[in-house]
């Protein structure tokens, strides 16, 4: 309903998936005329572009782990700081992404009596599903009082699940990721020769390894691999490459904000990920029109893609069959144009009307 007030809540708003979600639904709620606020728990460099109608407030500049007192005396800044902005905002509901932000969130909420959403964004095996008894509890019942538990994922709710009260809770909605509209679609030539694509942050879970080692099977001369993103795995990963000798065909192009230019140029996108929670590299590669190979991987890809209709599963881990894939979709250009103009449907079922929609509903529910 134009005009209601909505405050978003992450950790930060740097570069990344869950981040650009909200960037992209905040901007979406401004155009429909809500009054939009962000909340984020840490300062950081803003990752993407925000509607000049956004107000932005950090809560601290801080480092991470620091020892036990910090953290305790920044918690209950934290907390003191969230109840005097959503005092002063009087929100008509409050949505937090990712699960740091969702515990601050239902806390401050639950004290003040204001409806909020939380969403879980990344397999919870990492997060809810490793904490001690009491941070369990506390996520329970924070998660149980939310007007509603969105995942992108039904895998990610299957795994939130396997926590007995978890299993019991009937406010999950799955709402998909919607798909991110690049400002151009101009076909920008970004790299001299023919190249697979894959895109994401350097790190562990990624599996950027795996393809690595995948491309250097191929053995198709014409053609390299360009691996778009930064991270802590850089370093291993140029090694790897080198060991391989493989310096001149595969190209760590660090970060960018151009991808169109890439996705409408690659031979073909892969995303060789070791866990995931719904990957927005695959459905932009999808959008674009790009015959994609993805690792059946927790959570995501599965639901995403149909296999041999709008893209190509491989089973997570399985090398061997992820450089087959890789050279049958690479040598049958018949079966790369029909891959690719079959997964170009993402742009309705994901579209950023239909995934707003969805957000607005839940919002506006009584």
């Amino acid at each position: 309903m134009p005009g209601l007030k909505l405050v978003f809540v992450i950790y930060t708003l740097q570069k990344g998936g869950a981040e650009r979600v909200l960037s992209t639904l905040s901007n979406s709620f401004s155009e429909r005329a809500y009054d939009v606020v962000i909340i984020c728990m840490n300062d950081a460099a803003q990752g993407y572009p925000l509607s000049e109608n956004i107000r932005v407030v950090s809560l601290l500049n801080r480092k991470r782990n620091e020892h036990l007192f910090r953290r305790i005396k920044y918690g209950i800044i934290t907390c003191l700081r969230m109840v005097k902005i959503l005092m002063k905002e009087k929100p008509h509901c409050v949505i937090s992404f990712m699960t740091s932000a969702n515990l601050w969130t239902g806390i401050t909420c639950n004290l003040l009596n204001i409806p909020y959403i939380v969403s879980e964004r990344t397999t919870p095996n990492h997060t809810i599903n490793r904490f001690n008894y009491f941070l369990k509890w506390l996520s329970y019942v924070i998660y149980r009082k939310s007007k509603a538990i969105v995942i992108p994922a039904k895998g990610i709710e299957d795994c939130l699940k396997r926590n007995e009260a978890f299993s019991h809770l009937n406010n999950y909605n799955i709402i998909k990721n919607p798909v991110y509209v690049f400002k151009s679609s101009s076909h920008k030539i970004v790299h001299h020769r023919k190249f697979i694509l894959a895109v994401g942050r350097l790190s562990y879970e990624k599996g950027f390894d795996r393809l690595i080692e995948a491309f250097s099977k191929v053995r198709i001369k014409n053609i390299d691999l360009v691996i778009v993103g930064q991270g802590i795995e850089k370093q291993n990963l140029e090694y790897q490459i080198h060991k391989l000798r493989l310096d001149d065909r595969i190209i760590l192009a660090g970060a960018k904000d151009d991808l169109q230019h890439y996705y409408n140029q690659a031979e073909l996108f892969v995303l060789p990920s070791r866990n995931e929670g719904y990957p927005n590299a695959l459905i932009e590669a999808m959008s674009a029109g790009c015959a994609c190979v993805a690792m059946d991987c927790e959570f995501g890809p599965s639901e995403i893609i149909e296999h041999g209709i709008n893209g190509i599963l491989v089973e997570n881990g399985n090398i061997n069959m992820l450089t087959k894939s890789i050279f049958n979709i690479l040598f049958n250009v018949g079966l790369k144009h029909r891959l690719g103009d079959n997964a170009r449907a993402i742009n309705k079922t994901n579209s950023l009307d239909v995934i707003s929609d969805m957000w607005e509903e839940l919002i506006l529910a009584k």
